[in-house]
C-alpha cells in the first residue's frame, strides 16, 4: 500500500510540474511570439452582448453577471456537499462539509459572544454573507479569469493575431507589436527611400494603413470587483440592521434617530440628544458607502495589482500576490459579515440608559 501511495505522489508531482511548465509557456508566449501585456482595467462590468436580456432596457449580459452566476453555483455546490456529508451519518464530517462546519462554528461563536439571545436571528445573515462573498472573492484567482474573452477590435493598444479555429470558432489573441515595429523600422525606411513620385498616387495606401488596436473583453470577471454588487449587498445588510432593530425594540428604535424626549424639559440635554440622533441617521446612511467601497476597493485593487505584477515580472512573483489575495479575499468576506453582525447586535440595544443618565 505504501509503495502504491509513493507512486501516486510521484505521478502527482509530475502532473504539477507539467502544469507549471504549461502555464509558463502560455503566459510568456514562448514559440508564439507573444509577450505578457497589460490588460485594460474597467470599473463597471463589460457587456458581452449588445442585446438586452429578456428585452429589458439597461439589463445586459456582462462578465460580472457571469461571475455572479458562478458564485451562486459554488454556493449551491457547497450546500450539496454539506447536505451529503450530514446525510452520510458520520460522527465527524470531513472534506468540504467538515471545512464548512468548522467555519460556521467559528462564526456562531463570534455571534453568540456579541449578540447574546439574538444569535438565532443574526447568525444566519452573518453566515450567508460570508459564504457568498468568500467564493465571489476567490473565483477571481482561477486561471483564465479576466484573460480569456472576446477580442474587441477598434479599441485598445494591441494588435490581433489569429491562432487558428475550432469548428467555426476563431481563436485569436492580442499581442504587443512594438518590438516588431522597431525591428522593421529600418526596412520600412529603405522601402520609402526607393519609392518614386508615381507611388504617391496609390502604392502608399498600404504603408499608411491605420491600426486602431484591440483589447479583450473577458468572459468572466469576479463579481466583487463590480460596485453594483457590493452596493446592493451593502443595502441589503443595512436594511436588515434596521429590521432587526425594529424587531428587538419596536417603534422605540426610532428614538435612536429622532430623540425629542427631553427637548423641552431639559433643553440643553434635549438638544444634544436631538443632534446625536441626526448624526446617527447620517452614520446609518454612510454605512452603505462604507460597506460597498471597502469590499470593492480591496478586491479591485488586488486584481489590478496582479495584472501589473504579471506584466512586469511574469515568473514566480505573481504567485506571491496570488497567495496574498487568497488571504485578503477570506479576510474581506469575514469582515463584511462581522460588521453586519456587529451592527445588528448594536441595533438590539435600548437607549434607555442615556435617558436615565439625564434624569
Amino acid at each position: 500500500m505504501s509503495e502504491e501511495k509513493s507512486k501516486n505522489r510521484t505521478w502527482a508531482r509530475w502532473v504539477v510540474l507539467a502544469a507549471i511548465l504549461l502555464g509558463v509557456f502560455l503566459f510568456t508566449g514562448v514559440g508564439l511570439g507573444i509577450k505578457p501585456i497589460m490588460p485594460e482595467v474597467f470599473l463597471p462590468g463589460e457587456k458581452l452582448s449588445e442585446t438586452p436580456l429578456f428585452g429589458i432596457p439597461g439589463l445586459y449580459l456582462t462578465n460580472t453577471l457571469i461571475g455572479m452566476l458562478g458564485t451562486d453555483l459554488v454556493v449551491f455546490l457547497i450546500a450539496f456537499f454539506v447536505y451529503r456529508g450530514v446525510k452520510s451519518g458520520k460522527m465527524v464530517l470531513t472534506g468540504v462539509s467538515g471545512a464548512v462546519e468548522a467555519l460556521l462554528e467559528a462564526l456562531h461563536g463570534m455571534t453568540e459572544s456579541t449578540a447574546g439571545k439574538w444569535t438565532k436571528i443574526i447568525f444566519p445573515w452573518f453566515a450567508a454573507i460570508t459564504l457568498l462573498v468568500l467564493p465571489a472573492n476567490w473565483l477571481g484567482l482561477l486561471p483564465g479569469v479576466e484573460t480569456i474573452g472576446l477580442v474587441h477590435e477598434g479599441h485598445g493598444e494591441y494588435a490581433v493575431r489569429d491562432l487558428g479555429s475550432i469548428g467555426g470558432l476563431k481563436i485569436q489573441t492580442i499581442w504587443d507589436e512594438s518590438g516588431e515595429m522597431a525591428a522593421d523600422a529600418h526596412v520600412e525606411e529603405a522601402a520609402h527611400a526607393t519609392e518614386d513620385t508615381h507611388a504617391a498616387e496609390g502604392e502608399e495606401v498600404h504603408a499608411e494603413e491605420e491600426h486602431h488596436g484591440a483589447s479583450i473583453v473577458p468572459f468572466f470577471r469576479p463579481v466583487s470587483t463590480d460596485l453594483n454588487f457590493t452596493f446592493a449587498l451593502a443595502i441589503v445588510a443595512v436594511v436588515m440592521v434596521q429590521v432587526v432593530g425594529f424587531r428587538a425594540l419596536g417603534w422605540g428604535y426610532l428614538t435612536k434617530f429622532w430623540n425629542t424626549k427631553h427637548f423641552f424639559s431639559k433643553p440643553i440635554f434635549g438638544f444634544i440628544d436631538f443632534a446625536v440622533g441626526l448624526l446617527e441617521l447620517v452614520s446609518e446612511i454612510s454605512k452603505i458607502l462604507s460597506f460597498a467601497f471597502r469590499l470593492f476597493g480591496n478586491l479591485f485593487a488586488g486584481a489590478v495589482l496582479i495584472f501589473v505584477m504579471g506584466s512586469l515580472v511574469p515568473f514566480f512573483v505573481p504567485a506571491m500576490f496570488y497567495m496574498l489575495e487568497v488571504f485578503v479575499g477570506m479576510i474581506q468576506a469575514i469582515v463584511f459579515g462581522m460588521l453586519t453582525m456587529t451592527f445588528m447586535a448594536q441595533a438590539t440595544h435600548s437607549h434607555g440608559d442615556h435617558d436615565e443618565a439625564h434624569a
